[in-house]
C-alpha cells in the first residue's frame, strides 16, 4: 500500500454527543459508516465519551479501490487517539482500526509498506516512494468490493509473489515498480466493470506512463509516469473523453493530524 496526495478532510470538534457527517453525503447511513464505527469502537476501548462532532469532506470518489472510507476512519482514530493522550499505534488503537475494517490500520501511520494477513498485518515498511501519479474514474459504476472478492474466490487464482516490487520500493527505483505491478483482482474488477479495463488499457497507450493498474478490487485505475507535466497532460486528456480524473503523486507519508 502507498499513500497518494488525494486525501478527504477529517475535522474533530467538541459536541453533546457523536455524530458524523460527510459532504458530499453517504448513500448509507453514517451509523453504518467506518467512521461512526471507529469512533464508538475507540471509545470504549479507552473508557472515553464520544462527545464528539467528526466531518469528513469527501474527495477520494467511491467505488474505486482507492481506500476512502478506510482513510477517513484511520484519520478519525488518529485525531481521536491524539485527543485522548495515547499513540496511533497504541495497541488498543491498532485492534479498534483492524476490527473496523481490513486496510484501516494502514492509515494510522499510512507510509510505502507492505501488509500481510487480510492487509491489517505491518510486515515491513519502505523509504519515501514519490513518482507522478494519474488516477482516472470510468463512467460506469463498477462491481461492489464483496461481489468482486466472491468472485476472485470462485477463480481460484494464486497470488503474484511481491518480491521485486519491494526491492524497488526499497530501492527507489521508479522503473522497477512499474515494471513489477501486478494486481490478481484486476480480470474480476474488469469483468464487472468492462469500461475499469479499457481506461487501464487507455492509460498503458499514453506518451510518459511508464505502467497502469487497476486499483485494488476496481473501479479507479492508475498510471505511473515519467513526470509532472506528462501526468497532467494525462490527466486533461482523460477528463475530456468525459472520465473523472486526477493528476498527483505518491507520497512518502501522509494523513497530518493538526
Amino acid at each position: 500500500m502507498v499513500p497518494v496526495a488525494l486525501f478527504d478532510d477529517v475535522v474533530v470538534e467538541d459536541a453533546p454527543e457523536l455524530s458524523v457527517s460527510f459532504s458530499p453525503a453517504l448513500s448509507i447511513p453514517v451509523e453504518k459508516s467506518g467512521v461512526w464505527r471507529a469512533a464508538t469502537m475507540l471509545a470504549e476501548a479507552l473508557g472515553e465519551k464520544p462527545d464528539v462532532r467528526v466531518s469528513v469532506t469527501r474527495r477520494i470518489p467511491g467505488s474505486a479501490g482507492l481506500g476512502g472510507s478506510s482513510a477517513d476512519a484511520g484519520a478519525a482514530l488518529r485525531a481521536l487517539a491524539a485527543r485522548w493522550g495515547v499513540d496511533a499505534l497504541d495497541p488498543r488503537v491498532v485492534d479498534v482500526a483492524r476490527r473496523v475494517g481490513a486496510d484501516v490500520a494502514f492509515f494510522l501511520d499510512p507510509r510505502p509498506a507492505l501488509l500481510g494477513g487480510a492487509g491489517d498485518v505491518l510486515e515491513r515498511t519502505f523509504p519515501g516512494f514519490e513518482a507522478p501519479l494519474v488516477l482516472v474514474m470510468p463512467r460506469a459504476e463498477g462491481g461492489s468490493t464483496p461481489a468482486a472478492y466472491a468472485e476472485f474466490d470462485r477463480s481460484g487464482a494464486e497470488p503474484a509473489g511481491c518480491d521485486a516490487l519491494c526491492r524497488a520500493l526499497e530501492a527507489g527505483d521508479r522503473a522497477g515498480v512499474a515494471a513489477s505491478l501486478a494486481n490478481n483482482l484486476a480480470p474480476v474488477a474488469c469483468a464487472l466493470c468492462p469500461e475499469a479495463g479499457e481506461v487501464e488499457t487507455w492509460l498503458r497507450e499514453r506518451p510518459g506512463v511508464l505502467a497502469a493498474q487497476v486499483t485494488g478490487s476496481g473501479t479507479c485505475s492508475f498510471a505511473l509516469c515519467e513526470g509532472p507535466e506528462a501526468a497532467d497532460a494525462v490527466a486533461a486528456e482523460a477528463a475530456s473523453r468525459g472520465w473523472r480524473a486526477w493528476s498527483t503523486k505518491t507520497l512518502g507519508s501522509a494523513s497530518k493530524v493538526c
